[in-house]
């Protein structure tokens, strides 16, 4: 059975899911840790398992900053696309940083499934539904 009906519903679909994904990387993740700059050096040593052995806290920053900034812009739509890939490569490290020290794709299937999320996000951009088109 096709369900052509919900066609029409694309927009409201990429809305629910730019909200949705926004708000788990703004409240579960980015504000946590905006609040919490001791975090900051935790969480930018995940660029350890790339050979980054300098910089952490500045790392972790960032790492903050694309979960708070990015994932308001992906909800508003509002450079909905440099966020997606800010949050694509944050946590395509995330994924890097589960997997290796923490026991393989069970410990990572959370992060790579953000990570292939936030790229399709990136692909599809923000649908008419936004702040700001394409």
């Amino acid at each position: 059975m096709r369900w052509s009906f919900l066609d029409r519903f694309q927009d409201f679909g990429l809305l629910v899911l730019r909200v949705g994904v926004g708000l788990v990387f703004l409240l579960i993740h980015g504000l946590p840790k905006l609040l919490d700059p001791a975090s900051w050096a935790r969480t930018g040593r995940a660029v350890g398992y790339l050979d980054i052995d300098f910089g952490h806290q500045a790392w972790g920053f960032l790492a903050t900053l694309a979960m708070t900034a990015g994932a308001v812009c992906v909800i508003l739509g509002w450079a909905h696309r440099p966020a997606a890939l800010a949050l694509t490569v944050t946590m395509g490290v995330a994924s890097i940083w589960k997997f290796y020290p923490f026991g393989g794709w069970d410990a990572a299937a959370y992060p790579v499934t953000m990570t292939i999320v936030c790229l399709g996000l990136l692909f599809t951009g923000p649908g008419k539904l936004a702040l700001k088109g394409k």
